[in-house]
């Protein structure tokens, strides 16, 4: 078990665990959070936390980022399941930690607004994403953080050279002009 091929199974068995469980921790914490939002937000007025540049607003939105696309909801899953196929196929290859990271944050996010459009009014397929974070410009949520972490983190790494596979893309191009 100490093979060379088994040792490189490991790390990636390792990477697979922590973008899955990023992604379970952020699609928990999204949805309790929603429960909450729901439960103590909804009908009532904006709370505002650092004057009006922060605060809770509670608000379903329909379409996507700033309420974008309300009349075609039914796409939003349709984009989800097929981001969460490309995750799968190229996780294949992952043997980067800050990778799992990131893919776990898109992971967890686009899931945690999934659930919305899947299971919340008005109807399946056309559910209101629950938005309660007020930033004065926008009003988000948990997943809306996770995937722009999520964007940021990729962008950074991929800035850096930095593959899936952990390999750094910057020194095989430097290596290859020797």
């Amino acid at each position: 078990m100490n093979d060379p091929a088994s040792r490189v199974k490991r790390p990636r068995a390792a990477m697979m665990v922590l973008l899955f469980a990023i992604a379970a921790s952020v699609l928990v914490i999204d949805q309790f959070t929603k429960f909450l939002a729901v439960t103590f937000l909804e009908d009532r007025p904006p709370v505002p936390v650092i004057g009006s540049l922060a605060g809770f607003t509670f608000y379903r939105n329909p379409g996507a980022a700033l309420g974008l696309g309300s009349n075609v909801t039914w796409i939003f899953p349709i984009i989800a399941v097929g981001v969460f196929i490309a995750i799968l196929v190229i996780s294949r290859k992952l043997g980067s930690r800050v990778w799992a990271i990131g893919l776990g944050l898109l992971l967890g996010g686009l899931f945690g607004n999934l659930v919305d459009r899947l299971f919340r009014e008005p109807s399946f397929l056309h559910g209101a994403v629950v938005d309660f974070i007020d930033l004065s410009l926008f009003i988000c949520n948990v997943a809306d953080i996770a995937i722009s972490a999520a964007a940021v983190t990729l962008v950074i790494v991929s800035l850096r050279g930095i593959d899936i596979d952990g390999s750094d893309s910057t020194r095989v191009k430097e290596d290859s002009h020797d």
